[in-house]
């Protein structure tokens, strides 16, 4: 079985009030897969981050990835390889490489058609939207994405002043 890999364009932003924003995004949701509880363990790695996520919908996940830490959309190389004994992995890689820091968040997760709506409550940090739009890493779809992202963000009454540019792990470093 081939693990799930690709790009996406992503982007996030604050949220001062997560009902209200969720009643908008299931207006305009094409499906619902559900309510995720996430570990994301991030270890120390000399280039683009490397994290163990431990997902009650999906079970472990060894996800590399590729991401510059700007505000607005960006684009995100990666990889997703299932982990059979997360636990174990999680021990493995934090004695060889050292563990860099840990997220836990509640996501719910909808889809507006290929893009992932995803309402997060963030331990330590609060409420988030992040949007991703998988794409085949050509120029096209990239193009094609980040159109579909920016006009998602209008219809959820995103403003530009709520973007982050950077990942949990990143935000939990500056608290």
């Amino acid at each position: 079985m081939t693990a799930p890999s690709g790009c996406n364009i992503e982007i996030k932003a604050r949220v001062a009030d997560l009902a209200a924003l969720r009643a908008r995004a299931v207006c305009l949701a094409t499906g619902r897969v559900g309510l995720d509880r996430q570990v994301d363990t991030y270890f120390r790695v000399p280039g683009g981050r490397l994290k163990l996520r431990e997902s009650s919908l999906s079970g472990g996940q060894l996800v590399p990835y590729l991401r510059p830490d700007e505000q607005g959309a960006r684009r995100s190389d990666y990889l997703v390889v299932p982990v059979a004994d997360a636990a174990r992995l999680k021990s493995l890689l934090g004695g060889i490489l050292g563990v860099h820091r840990v997220v836990r968040k509640t996501r719910e997760i909808l889809l507006v058609d290929n893009v992932r709506v995803h309402l997060d409550e963030v331990e330590g940090l609060g409420s988030f939207l992040e949007l991703e739009a998988v794409f085949d890493g050509s120029a096209a779809g990239e193009l094609r994405e980040r159109e579909k992202v920016f006009k998602l963000i209008r219809e959820l009454g995103i403003e530009e002043n709520q973007l982050v540019g950077t990942s949990y792990e990143g935000l939990l470093s500056e608290t």
